[in-house]
């Protein structure tokens, strides 16, 4: 039984970055961020989601780092980041501001991809100086904007409001989950991953959601519960494309038909047949190739633009 915060070989093991930096936010919080890959290349942002961590973007960084800039960050309370008693959307966007502020050169643009709370961290940010100012375009991944519990599917009851109260209580327990067994690896395969998820990519995720410290999942459970993003998603101009797993319980397919029917510049859907809540890990090739087609296509051109 294993406390490992992350697997240590395979595809999902994490690269080491060529740089490690911490950048203070808006209220003083430090956050952990790593930078991989030449330091003149087209720039990538990574946002990882709720109970996650660099970690989780292993095979983007991988994959990306070999002609990108490929920028990841913990969120705050997550990875390497400390937690912070500003458990907040607003803090969120903070954060992603002082990233982008933090290492990116003025002006500079960026393809920014957020997986699950790192979507509604750029939903958050939408609106910001510092995100319209190097946003280039942004990938969305197995994310909403609202009513997470009522459509979360992790109860396998029908829609209601024992439903929806049981799964806050579900998705908020304090309780801890302790080192990886394999009743936890079935338990996570059931809740966040595809039935058909191959047994090293829910290694890979079982050690990383079970290194989040319980209270850090608590209290953003809390802050998920309430979300109303609706603003940040009519303010989020930048082509943007979203993916999303048919098989997700956590964020069902309706928040990301939602999204694509909602942002004023999307370009597109992706629903990946079988796959559930994890998609940078259960579908590495796609979710790398939605950036790389991203940066082809927005960032590096306005770059090139800029440049001339």
């Amino acid at each position: 039984m294993s406390r490992l915060k992350h697997v240590t070989t395979g595809p999902y093991a994490p690269p080491a970055p060529a740089r490690e930096l911490t950048l203070l936010s808006a209220d003083g919080a430090s956050l952990h961020v790593e930078v991989h890959g030449p330091d003149d290349a087209p720039a990538v942002v990574l946002a990882h989601g709720w109970t996650c961590s660099t970690a989780f973007w292993a095979a983007q960084i991988r994959d990306l780092a070999a002609d990108h800039r490929v920028i990841a960050y913990d969120q705050r309370g997550h990875g390497r980041s400390p937690a912070s008693p500003a458990c907040t959307t607003d803090a969120l966007a903070d954060d992603l501001e002082a990233v982008l502020a933090g290492t990116l050169a003025p002006g500079e643009k960026a393809v920014i991809a957020g997986h699950s709370m790192g979507g509604m961290t750029v939903m958050a940010a939408a609106a910001r100086p510092r995100f319209r100012e190097h946003a280039a375009a942004v990938l969305l991944c197995s994310t909403g904007s609202s009513r997470l519990v009522e459509e979360s599917r992790v109860v396998p009851l029908r829609a209601s409001a024992a439903r929806t109260w049981l799964t806050a209580r579900v998705l908020g327990s304090r309780a801890p989950l302790g080192p990886v067994t394999p009743v936890a690896r079935r338990v996570l395969k059931y809740a966040t991953m595809g039935a058909g998820s191959a047994p090293h990519m829910v290694e890979a995720c079982a050690h990383i959601v079970h290194a989040c410290p319980r209270a850090v999942r608590h209290a953003w459970s809390e802050v998920l519960a309430g979300l109303d993003l609706g603003h940040g998603v009519r303010q989020l101009r930048v082509p943007t494309v979203v993916v999303t797993g048919t098989a997700d319980r956590l964020t069902p397919p309706v928040h990301a038909r939602s999204l694509a029917a909602e942002l004023p510049n999307c370009v597109g859907l992706t629903e990946l047949p079988g796959l559930g809540h994890m998609t940078p890990v259960e579908a590495p090739e796609l979710v790398t190739s939605r950036i790389r087609e991203l940066v082809g296509t927005y960032a590096h051109v306005k770059q090139l633009k800029e440049g001339a």
